[in-house]
């Protein structure tokens, strides 16, 4: 499979959105509002001093799911560029090699058109327009891979995998504490960790990092379209585990809530 060519997104996709891009919305994972620290009770004269509150794991952007999408979908496009394509309700999220972009849903006599100030996806069955001022695409529907949810991740807000060897990542819903699976499942750390850094909007990032310094362990992860070594199947996230022993690559997806 072709991995997605950063000199083709670079000549479209890589200022679409203009000089000063419009940020995607505000990190934005389900639970949200049970996700933040409760407020610090005050103990009256009697009172016993509640415990402190268990450290819950990051928000992740929003660039990194779905949101409520059914699938991912891999485009195939001319001049050589591979996209990633989400259909939420009236908006599309699109995933190239140089970042994700939001495009919103416009009036069009047929097909389906949405739009990012100078950026149009057009859409007609299982081809696709794309145009910009840095000139247009023509794309034909690949890959379609249905969306991770909780039914198959119930425990994760993150999962990602990798080839040569075989490995999984998967970021715990309700603490900061990473699963790494290497070696084709002979080898299973669960790590706390540390935000290192976030990024929102167009090029939306995380850096995560291990708090054993014995098991030192760094993720990185960027919103732009991945596609996996062995079976091309599409993701809206690449991701680098860097352990010890080696550098592991490979993609990812937050996990929807259905």
């Amino acid at each position: 499979m072709r991995i997605v060519s950063l000199l083709g997104a670079a000549v479209l996709l890589a200022g679409c959105a203009g000089p000063s891009p419009t940020p995607a919305p505000a990190p934005a994972v389900e639970d949200l509002a049970a996700r933040q620290p409760a407020a610090a009770k005050v103990p009256e004269p009697d009172d016993t001093p509640s415990e402190p509150a268990k450290p819950q794991s990051p928000l992740l952007p929003s660039a990194f799911f779905g949101d409520g999408a059914e699938a991912f979908i891999a485009w195939r496009c001319t001049p050589a560029q591979d996209l990633i394509a989400a259909f939420p309700d009236d908006y599309l999220r699109l995933w190239s090699g140089q970042g994700h972009y939001r495009l919103e849903r416009a009036v069009v006599a047929s097909g389906v058109r949405y739009v990012k100030d100078d950026l149009t996806f057009w859409n007609k069955g299982e081809k696709a327009m794309v145009e910009s001022d840095n000139g247009r695409l023509e794309c034909q529907q690949d890959i379609r891979r249905e969306t991770l949810t909780r039914a198959d991740y119930p425990q994760s807000i993150f999962h990602a995998l990798g080839n040569e060897p075989g490995w999984t990542l998967d970021l715990d819903r309700a603490s900061p504490q990473m699963t790494l699976v290497t070696d084709y499942g002979e080898q299973r750390r669960t790590l706390d960790y540390h935000l290192v850094n976030l990024n929102n909007g167009q090029q939306a990032s995380v850096t995560l990092r291990s708090n054993d310094a014995a098991e030192p362990v760094t993720v990185r992860l960027e919103a732009r379209a991945c596609f996996d070594a062995m079976s091309g199947q599409p993701y809206p996230v690449r991701v680098s585990v860097e352990t010890p022993e080696r550098t592991l690559r490979g993609c990812g997806q937050g996990i929807e809530r259905q």
